[in-house]
């Protein structure tokens, strides 16, 4: 059996004090992965912004994008073959199917994490059997490159 010893510096009085804290514990690899996704993903430590209000203003831009990307990839994980609508929109995701099935002519969604293939595939993932999954930094890279189609076949559409 493995044992674990956690030190902390809050006062540890009954169980569920202690149980709180490993609750908390917990969190820590979730906490560490948001932060990865801001400053690799979103690149928030190369941002030359400067007054102390800029900066605090794209972070929090940032911060949505950087859960949104976090929130996509776990659910694509969790729940692979849900309806991608529970994370685009109609529109966004029959111009995915238009840009990589365009033959297919389909009016059901693809699964989240087809639609989650596609959008790495924007980023630079090659999806090769072999591959595993695609990384934070890919899908960044692929969100941002997708929304860049998005806005202009909506401009195109509006014209």
């Amino acid at each position: 059996p493995i044992r674990w010893l956690l030190l902390t510096t809050l006062p540890i009085d009954d169980f569920q004090q202690a149980w709180q804290c490993v609750r908390w514990y917990s969190y820590r690899w979730l906490i560490e992965r948001f932060h990865f996704t801001l400053k690799s993903g979103c690149g928030v430590e190369k941002l030359q912004l400067q007054t102390r209000e800029r900066l605090l203003k794209a972070l929090a831009t940032y911060n949505i994008v950087a859960w949104r990307l976090m929130w996509l990839t776990y659910q694509a994980r969790l729940n692979p073959n849900a309806s991608c609508q529970v994370v685009f929109s109609p529109a966004e995701w029959k111009l995915l199917r238009r840009k990589f099935q365009p033959k297919n002519r389909s009016k059901k969604p693809p699964t989240l994490h087809q639609a989650l293939i596609w959008i790495a595939r924007l980023g630079g993932f090659l999806a090769r059997s072999g591959d595993g999954e695609p990384g934070l930094k890919t899908l960044w890279r692929g969100l941002s490159t997708f929304y860049h189609l998005f806005e202009g076949s909506q401009l195109a559409s509006t014209s």
